[in-house]
């Protein structure tokens, strides 16, 4: 019986790594417990609060012409669709995959710089059509808010760690998503921004594979 079981502990065990924890994956474990909690407070809190405090976690361009420091940390503190959408399910595996390999600090970088990048790279040219005057006034207060962009980079740095055939199977497989959210165009802005996301993401592969083997 000790031979089985312990193959049953061993499969215990590497099932839970695919899970965050206090101590092996501290980012994203902290960050995924605060997720938690505005998701459930957008789902059951008064409406007229949680609508009020979206608006103001909106990185718009008008947010981000006041207080761009503030709305970029607030609207990554949110997940649109809330804990069953597929960026909540998608955040807790790839985050917990890739702070594994290379720590805390280093994939919470990873997931800023994509939030970033992103956000500025998709509300800039707004702001630039609004002044030339290709755009209205209302385009600079749309709602704008959750952590699909960090997401994003995270996927593509993830990828960059993986073998050259299981990356390309990976970035393939989202690419032909994203395309098809492209098609879909019902968000073209936050559409672009995905792509654009990942590609940052990529980007940071090699040195995160030296960052991974020094772990």
């Amino acid at each position: 019986m000790q031979g089985p079981a312990r193959r049953r502990t061993g499969r215990l065990g590497r099932a839970g790594r695919l899970l965050p924890t206090p101590t092996g994956t501290p980012f994203t474990f902290g960050y995924a417990l605060v997720l938690l909690a505005t998701s459930l407070f957008a789902e059951y809190g008064d409406p007229g609060t949680v609508a009020g405090l979206l608006h103001a976690s909106s990185t718009d361009v008008a947010h981000l012409s006041r207080t761009p420091l503030l709305v970029l940390v607030a609207s990554a503190l949110w997940v649109a669709g809330g804990l069953l959408s597929p960026y909540a399910i998608g955040f807790v595996f790839v985050l917990t995959a890739l702070e594994r390999r290379i720590g805390a600090w280093r994939t919470a970088a990873v997931f800023l710089v994509g939030h970033v990048v992103a956000t500025l790279a998709t509300e800039i040219p707004v702001a630039l059509s609004v002044l030339a005057g290709h755009l209205p006034d209302t385009s600079l207060h749309r709602l704008d808010y959750g952590i699909s962009f960090g997401l994003m980079a995270s996927v593509g740095a993830l990828a960059g760690l993986l073998t050259p055939v299981a990356r390309g199977l990976v970035l393939a497989w989202v690419s032909v998503m994203l395309l098809q959210d492209l098609v879909a165009f019902e968000d073209p802005l936050t559409n672009w921004g995905h792509p654009l996301a990942l590609a940052v993401g990529a980007g940071c592969g090699p040195l995160l594979r030296r960052a991974g083997r020094r772990i």
